[in-house]
């Protein structure tokens, strides 16, 4: 089978095509990217096919530390290359991205300053080609190119991957939420049973509590005295 770990930046034009381009016939691209922390050990995959579903490359590539969306982005960037460098002038791609495909799509704006470079990259390859689609599939769908990103962060983390077993899933790429839209995990506090008031004189005496609007509310109404250090530890 067929394969290829690209060597062309993410920028630029790529390599001048290798044969004469075929204008009626497609190719067919499904591509993916990830990684393992946000950012993280970051990587993409694509499996190209022709017309007729024959494979003819697959591209696997390491990039570093960086965000799930940009290693989505490389993906699609990967397969704008191939097809240029290979005279392939009409190009369809599948990725499991919907937030990639619907910017592609112009259906959503891209506000990142850190996806824009990238986004417009990939108009401007698109723009070289006779015909381009782009549409989005569910993960279940993009097996093969989920498998070639994680093979590309298991190659960068120094990682062995055995045939046939499942590689770590990398996090997907979604839309940042902002801070309105973060859930807040509730928290309880059981308050201890009656007792007597713990003395605060002592500098290691420890105290139980909460804070809420920037107050401490110390538990079993043990009163602070003015002008002592507080110091609040997570539990």
């Amino acid at each position: 089978m067929p394969s290829r770990t690209p060597s062309s930046s993410l920028f630029g034009d790529p390599a001048p095509p290798s044969r004469v381009a075929t204008q009626g016939t497609w190719i067919n691209a499904h591509c993916d990217g990830g990684a393992r922390g946000n950012p993280g050990p970051a990587g993409y995959g694509a499996l190209i096919q022709d017309d007729s579903g024959m494979v003819v490359a697959e591209l696997s590539e390491f990039l570093g530390l960086k965000t799930n969306n940009f290693a989505e982005y490389s993906g699609l960037l990967g397969c704008l290359a191939y097809a240029l460098e290979h005279g392939h002038a009409r190009l369809r791609v599948v990725s499991d991205s919907e937030l990639m495909v619907k910017q592609i799509q112009g259906k959503y704006q891209v506000k990142s300053p850190d996806l824009k470079p990238l986004y417009e990259e990939a108009k401007r390859r698109i723009a070289k080609l006779d015909g381009f689609e782009i549409s989005h599939a569910l993960r279940h769908k993009n097996k093969d190119a989920d498998r070639l990103a994680n093979e590309a962060m298991d190659r960068g983390m120094k990682r062995p991957h055995a045939a046939g077993q499942p590689a770590p899933a990398p996090l997907k790429a979604t839309p940042y939420p902002s801070k309105a839209e973060t859930p807040v995990e509730p928290r309880s506090f059981a308050r201890p049973a009656a007792s007597a008031p713990v003395p605060v004189s002592k500098a290691d005496t420890m105290l139980r509590g909460f804070t809420r609007d920037g107050v401490v509310h110390v538990l079993g109404g043990t009163p602070l005295p003015d002008g002592i250090f507080v110091k609040i530890i997570r539990e």
